[in-house]
Formats: C-alpha cells, structure tokens, sequence
C-alpha cells in the first residue's frame, strides 16, 4: 500500500476508479441518454491509451487497486482489450473489471479474459424481447449470446445489473432471479437515479428496493450475504445455492459514508461523485507536458473536491449531465 494513498476530506479511502473510454454506445436506455442524442465527445478530446494508462499509474501510485473499465458502451472503442492488457500490468493493480451491455461481447469475451480482465457487469433490464426493445431499442439475443460467451470465457464473477422500474420491469424480478440460478450469475438490482432530463423522467418509474427485498424474501429463502468487490451492493445469498443477489439504494438507502471510487470520463475530467457536479479536468494539463508529480497533485486536488453525500433526494435538478457522460 503506497504511503501517499488517497483519502478525501471524511477519511473514505479512495481505492477504486471507474473510468469511461467513451460517452458512445450502440444501445438508448432511456434512463441513460435520449433516443436522438448525438452530442458526443469529439474523439480528438478522448484520453488515448498512452494518456489512459499514464493517468491510471499516477492513480496506481496513490493507493488505488480497482480499475473498472465504462462507457457509454466500452466495446464501442476500439482494440479495448489492448487497453486492459496495459491496464492490468501497472504496479499495484490488482482487479481489473468491465462494465458492459454485452452487445458485443460474444466476439470480444476471449480476448478481454486474456487481457486480465476478470470480472464482468452486464446491464440486462429485461428477459422479454419486447419489453428489452422498449427500454435500450436493442435486441435481447445479442446480449444473451454475449453472455454466454463471456460464461464460456471463464469471468466469475458475471454480475447482472437490472435496473428496476415500476410499470415495466417490476414483475421480472423473480424470473431474473431463476435465470440467474440456472446460469450462475449474481444478480444486483438498481434503483433510478435522477442524472440529467433521461433520469429525472425515469425516476417517475421509482421502485424502492427495500420492498423489492420484502417480496423476494417471501419466494425464496434469502440469507445475509456478502461478495467481493469494491461497490456499493448490500447482498443477501439465496439458501441453498451460490446465487447472491445485491441492491442498490441511492436513493432509499444512500451509502455515501463507504464510497471509495471516483470516476474518469473520456475526455480527462475527475468526477468525485456521481450525484455532484464537483470535478477537475485532467487533459488540459497532460497536453500542456505536464509531469508524473503533476499529475498526482491534481488528483490529490480533485480527492480533496469530494463531498460527503449525494443530493440525488434532496435536489434532483442539481446533476445536468447524462450517465452515459460520467461513466456509469
């Protein structure tokens, strides 16, 4: 553990980084980004992976251990799994994970898994075609093959992340739970957060997952559980079996008072927390031929930003930018 590891100014150690390779994606969840936005990144302001990788070894030096790759979509860009390769031999970094959709998984999952990539979230909100088309206008059986390659590829774990919504998905929450059973996988649900107009309209569709854990609880035996892993799910394990199954809770059960990430976009900005707009952009410094000591001191600026909690109750208006902007 390096001596100059991160600590924001609530003493949270911040171990954990997320980092988006692009604000692109090949799906529209419309609690994510709206069906006809086409206000992207210009690519010429993307960190490249020699940026990427210099930036994640100042992090690496200051005491991170967790690097989980995001988008938008991450297998949007391409030669991902040279990035994880570089990514996985810094000094220091131990886990190295992917947050994706799967769309293109099932050509990709090998050569992640060679890369050092070991542990998978796939977003899947639905098991019925219609339903999945209506929520990300994509097609359900591209993710499941991608699923089943990544199975076959070795990740474990694969994590589903189903972010529930009253009205349309709330009634699927004990079939993803058996097919999460039948294949192996852990499943977490979400609930809506308010990031920009796709998630404020969204959050009409609010589902509190403490009675979510209520109505589970009387199908199946559910037991305390807990995974590995630096995120912010509160698990409990079925009886019986492997499966775990997590909840997160921004907004009924915030767990601000444990958040030990922050968040790089494409385009070079720290965000310290997902529900502020409290950040620090990186590329203007690292194109100006800044140093490796520079760059830690603007990461220990951009820790020191970091506020207590989100606001995600109290002032949903407060974050205007997209998820898909941040990085999941």
């Amino acid at each position: 553990m390096s001596d100059h590891a991160l600590t924001d100014p609530f003493g949270r150690r911040i171990e954990y980084v997320r980092v988006s390779v692009t604000d692109r994606c090949d799906l529209r969840c419309f609690y994510c980004m709206p069906r006809g936005f086409r206000d992207f990144e210009e690519p010429g302001h993307w960190l490249t992976f020699d940026e990427l990788e210099r930036v994640m070894a100042a992090f690496a030096r200051l005491g991170t251990r967790r690097i989980r790759l995001t988008g938008g979509e991450p297998l949007v860009r391409r030669n991902l799994p040279a990035l994880a390769r570089r990514l996985s031999a810094l000094p220091g970094v131990d886990d190295i994970s992917l947050s994706t959709n799967a769309t293109r998984l099932a050509r990709e999952a090998g050569a992640l898994h060679d890369a050092g990539v070991r542990r998978i979230n796939v977003s899947l909100d639905s098991l019925k075609p219609g339903v999945f088309r209506q929520v990300t206008g994509g097609k359900l059986e591209k993710v499941l093959d991608g699923l089943m390659a990544a199975k076959a590829a070795g990740f474990r774990p694969i994590k589903i992340n189903m972010v529930m919504m009253g009205g349309i998905n709330d009634g699927e929450a004990e079939d993803m739970v058996e097919f999460c059973l039948e294949h192996g996988f852990t499943l977490r649900f979400i609930e809506t957060m308010p990031m920009g107009d796709t998630g404020r309209e969204a959050s009409g569709h609010f589902v509190d997952l403490q009675h979510l854990k209520a109505r589970l609880a009387r199908r199946f035996d559910l037991l305390p559980g807990v995974m590995p892993g630096g995120g912010p799910a509160r698990y409990v394990q079925v009886a019986g079996t492997d499966l775990h199954i997590g909840f997160i809770t921004p907004i009924s059960q915030h767990f601000c008072a444990t958040c030990n990430r922050v968040r790089l976009s494409v385009d070079g900005t720290i965000y310290t927390c997902l529900g502020n707009e409290h950040s620090l952009q990186l590329r203007p410094r690292l194109r100006a031929g800044c140093s490796d000591a520079d760059i830690d001191d603007a990461i220990r600026e951009a820790i020191a930003l970091k506020p207590e909690r989100h606001e995600f109750r109290e002032k949903p208006e407060k974050v205007l930018r997209f998820m898909s902007m941040t990085g999941g």
